[in-house]
């Protein structure tokens, strides 16, 4: 039973960290079996490296639009996570099964000034990060088994930037998220959500048919490398004074003498080989239409009789 708790505890929020440390500098050894792997979470993504997929069709996702799928939010100590009600789930995106979603949390940095999501895009790093956790919808919410299959988990991961201009408390469905940070700024304070909030609302503006995708792991400790990485492309825009409340409202600690809660994400991992793929044909490198097929072949001919030599 205690092994079980664990585990729930690597999905749900990180584990023996203290804020005021620097995020991951411990991992290697208070969970050294996985998260010194090599299919480790986040990734800085390069786009232009990104191989076309056809397969990466669109998503379906079921309660999405629904407004009354938020059960409660936490301040965790470490990160802020909403828990969702059953029967929330994602399909298609070329994921090998239905996947039941079970909670968000997010990740950021020091308000304007450190930027916090866990991804990055060319070297980019947005102000936040959302992740949506899923678990295969076959395993009936047993996170052992979830974490211990490597493709157990499916997560999506949202770039959240702040809107240009000098907009304040939007969109609304943010600024209603985020009155709830007033009663939660001490560890392990938990409310319920009253408000109608919908995922959709949170997500809105984010084009959900471009992403990219890769196989990786938690981004907390256990590290376990049982994920599959969903990045979308387009960021949400959320004003910059709600970006803002997280650092400057929540605690680490039981006390409000503790220290503020930030820069609360992990640094990029190596890629170690792995293939990053995104929307669009595998046949994409092949020449253009204008160029001559011909001396593509000889091209090909020329070089496979060079490496016979070798």
């Amino acid at each position: 039973m205690n092994r079980l708790v664990v585990i729930i505890a690597t999905i749900l929020v990180p584990t023996g960290y203290s804020a005021a440390e620097v995020y991951d500098t411990t991992w290697h050894t208070i969970a050294s079996e996985h998260c010194n792997g090599s299919r480790q979470s986040p990734i800085n993504i390069v786009s232009a490296s990104a191989v076309g997929n056809a397969n990466l069709t669109d998503f379906n996702f079921t309660k999405y639009g629904d407004n009354s799928t938020m059960k409660n939010i936490t301040n965790t100590g470490e990160t802020v996570k909403v828990m969702l009600t059953n029967g929330v789930r994602v399909t298609g995106g070329a994921l090998s099964e239905a996947y039941d979603s079970l909670q968000f949390h997010l990740h950021w940095g020091n308000g304007t000034s450190v930027p916090g999501s866990e991804h990055t895009v060319d070297g980019t790093r947005y102000p936040m990060e959302l992740h949506i956790v899923n678990s295969k919808s076959s395993l009936n919410g047993n996170t052992t088994a979830a974490v211990e299959d490597g493709t157990g988990l499916a997560a999506l991961g949202f770039f959240i930037e702040a809107m240009p201009g000098n907009a304040t408390g939007s969109p609304p469905a943010w600024n209603t998220l985020t009155t709830y940070l007033a009663n939660i700024t001490l560890k392990d304070d938990i409310v319920n959500i009253t408000h109608a909030i919908s995922l959709d609302e949170l997500l809105e503006g984010v084009d959900r048919t471009k992403y990219y995708r890769y196989n990786g792991s938690l981004t907390t400790p256990n590290c376990n490398e049982a994920v599959v990485w969903t990045v979308f492309k387009d960021p949400i825009k959320v004003s910059q004074d709600l970006i803002d409340l997280f650092s400057t409202t929540l605690h680490i600690d039981h006390n409000s003498t503790s220290d503020l809660m930030t820069k609360v994400f992990r640094n990029i991992k190596p890629v170690n080989g792995r293939v990053v793929t995104t929307q669009g044909s595998s046949t994409s490198a092949l020449p253009p239409s204008g160029a001559s097929t011909t001396n593509s072949s000889l091209g090909l001919m020329a070089l496979a009789w060079m490496l016979l030599r070798v």
